[in-house]
């Protein structure tokens, strides 16, 4: 399977944010302070990350809808024709 330079691009920042992400989860558990305290920054962290996954996954199905309405179009045309 063949990946354009965009997709390659994506996915290396998706999975450099993955990894900021957990790392960032291990510092929270790994750090000197409260369970009370590091459970409110753990819940924190976890909403945040829920907002911009749902932000980011509005955006990768707007992406695919937007190159399947080219796909279909330029289907019509090729049969049209």
């Amino acid at each position: 399977m063949e990946y354009d330079h965009e997709t390659q691009v994506v996915n290396f920042i998706s999975g450099l944010l993955l990894g900021a992400v957990i790392g960032a989860g291990v510092a929270l558990l790994a750090a000197p302070q409260s369970g009370r305290r590091t459970r409110r920054r753990i819940k924190k962290t976890a909403v945040v990350m829920r907002d911009q996954a749902g932000d980011r996954w509005d955006d990768i199905a707007d992406e695919v809808k937007g190159k399947v309405d080219d796909a279909i179009d330029v289907a019509r045309k090729r049969v049209a024709s």
